[in-house]
């Protein structure tokens, strides 16, 4: 078998959500938690270092995928031509008739499957690697809709001689189900024009040179910027495996 799967380059990606929208699109999915593709977002750091983390995240293919293994009605399996991990979902759907399961979800490390719902009867669902276009001759639909190019489909022995043999990005877990993915990890942040951080809180602190000196300051002490106390972040950490259905829609939307 042939292996396929995706590159993700994170120094590319901005987060614009076109990747999900347009998965959606195609595959004909409802509004709401189903997002074969998602798009997470973690912010580290703070001032003068903050780095916004942008994720887009399909389902891998895992050359071994651990959810085919956990599913009791083996409704999951390698297609042999690319190598995607499928779903049946009529095998899928008669489980679920007969009893709460969720095991492809406990074993999958990256939170692939989905659920439109968190009855424990819902059927599963996931990224199909658009086989349906591939069979055509065309790439996923996600790798075209990226206008920077972020995305990138082939053969991962290809992937890996095109791009390098990255294999993992800050926040994925490692896994023995061998991803068929490669990254490419955001360069180094770096400032594009030099200023003295210090000089630029005062001036900050003071509301800049033309403010009323009648209004207090902004904040009493630099380390209230510099410091940023836990909690203070909303998305301050990348959530692949969400408890809900709400929660899931939390960590992929981009309203903050």
């Amino acid at each position: 078998m042939t292996q396929y799967g995706f590159f993700f380059d994170q120094s590319r990606c901005t987060g614009c959500h076109a990747c999900s929208i347009v998965c959606k699109s195609w595959n004909d999915l409802a509004p709401g938690p189903v997002k074969w593709m998602r798009v997470l977002q973690r912010e580290t750091g703070s001032f003068p270092t903050v780095r916004l983390n942008i994720l887009a995240v399909p389902c891998y293919h895992c050359e071994k995928p651990l959810c085919a293994e956990a599913c009791p009605a083996k409704a999951i399996h390698k297609e042999e031509r690319f190598g995607a991990v499928l779903v049946d979902s009529t095998q899928c759907e008669a489980l679920h008739q007969t009893q709460d399961c969720r095991r492809c979800w406990q074993a999958c490390p990256y939170g692939a499957p989905q659920f439109e719902s968190d009855d424990k009867r819902a059927t599963m669902s996931k990224c199909t690697m658009c086989v349906d276009r591939l069979y055509e001759g065309n790439k996923p639909i996600c790798v075209l809709s990226c206008s920077l190019r972020a995305l990138d489909f082939d053969t991962v022995d290809n992937l890996r001689e095109w791009y390098g043999g990255g294999d993992q990005l800050d926040g994925l877990p490692a896994s023995k189900a061998k991803p068929a993915a490669v990254f490419k990890r955001s360069d180094p942040k770096r400032h594009l024009v030099l200023f003295d951080p210090e000089d630029a809180l005062e001036l900050w602190k003071g509301r800049g040179p033309y403010a009323s000196p009648a209004l207090p300051p902004l904040f009493d002490n630099m380390r209230d910027v510099t410091e940023v106390p836990p909690g203070m972040v909303g998305r301050d950490r990348l959530v692949l495996k969400a408890r809900s259905a709400e929660e899931l829609m939390y960590y992929t939307r981009d309203d903050e």
